[in-house]
């Protein structure tokens, strides 16, 4: 991460980082970034991520593993159709078996 990257581009460097197949929380994000109370923002950050296509916002979910963005994409289900072609199983707007699929940002990346 570079010094002098605004809040929302330190979120979208590490959103670039998932995995395909993986997906991380907003508070993941926040904690790893260095705003661990900011998790709301890293919200703000996907929201605003849409129309820039390197940023796979579909791949941040909540803590519990809810679609939380979903009403933020093109269509009522294609955060879910997208998170389905990866392979990911979601039932009732949730991941189901989270833990096999969350990436943890402070685990795989280097400490910034």
């Amino acid at each position: 991460m570079d010094k002098g990257d605004s809040f929302f581009e330190k979120v979208y460097k590490v959103v670039r980082l998932i995995p395909f197949g993986r997906v991380t929380s907003y508070g993941a994000i926040a904690k790893y970034i260095g705003s661990a109370r900011s998790a709301r923002m890293v919200g703000w950050a996907m929201n605003a991520s849409h129309n820039d296509l390197t940023v796979p916002a579909h791949r941040v979910v909540n803590r519990s593993g809810l679609l939380t963005g979903k009403h933020h994409f093109r269509g009522s289900n294609l955060m879910q159709q997208l998170l389905e072609s990866e392979g990911l199983e979601i039932e009732e707007n949730q991941i189901k078996n989270l833990d096999k699929y969350f990436w943890d940002p402070q685990q795989e990346l280097p400490l910034i």
